[in-house]
């Protein structure tokens, strides 16, 4: 059985189009608490923590009736945008969110997304969950946008859709029209790199 350590609503979209059987439950974990430098590697870091938190507090987890499977894969992702250097998560109100449009305006960034998949045994007695195996990595991609007007970047802001997403824009909604081109994993820019998850998955 795989578990989303998450309550992303694009991830669990992704699984769901791709009939992924899986079950979805938020980790509920304090980002704010992990200090990493290095914005590909914090984005691994959280994945990484978000899984674990699950894991750990697997007896405190009520789980749904069709949960009976002895193997378990947690599933933990998180994403940030990196523009220029810096780390742009979501926006804290829409004044930051249109200066943040400014900038990105005919420009580009790298999406990065941690994914770490804990596998392990569960014993449905005790209800714990012994992990066997780790897999961490950050997948990136770059993402080209087009040249906005300050008209468009204001609209686009009063949706509040940005107010939502890692890096202030959603491909897979409003905001994919601002967006030019994608180098590298598309559905890793909404949050899974799916081909990453398939290949590990099938180890």
């Amino acid at each position: 059985m795989l578990i989303l350590a998450s309550a992303s609503l694009s991830r669990k979209k992704l699984l769901e189009n791709c009939q992924i059987e899986f079950i979805q439950i938020s980790s509920n974990f304090d980002e704010s608490s992990i200090k990493v430098n290095n914005i590909s590697n914090l984005a691994k870091e959280l994945s990484f923590q978000k899984a674990k938190s699950l894991s750990e507090n697997f007896q405190k987890i009520s789980l749904p009736r069709k949960f009976n499977n002895n193997s378990v894969k947690i599933l933990g992702c998180d994403s940030i945008f990196e523009f220029k250097g810096v780390a742009f998560g979501k926006p804290l109100n829409k004044k930051e969110a249109f200066n943040r449009w400014k900038q990105m305006s005919g420009e580009f960034g790298s999406l990065h997304t941690g994914h770490t998949l804990l596998i392990g045994n569960f014993d449905s007695t005790s209800k714990v969950l012994k992990v066997t195996k780790k897999i961490k990595k950050t997948v990136s991609s770059k993402v080209y946008f087009s040249e906005l007007n300050d008209e468009e970047i204001k609209n686009y802001v009063d949706s509040l859709e940005p107010l939502n997403c890692a890096g202030g824009f959603a491909l897979e909604g409003r905001g994919g029209k601002y967006i030019e081109k994608i180098e590298g994993c598309y559905s890793n820019v909404m949050g899974l790199s799916l081909p990453w998850l398939r290949k590990n998955l099938d180890k």
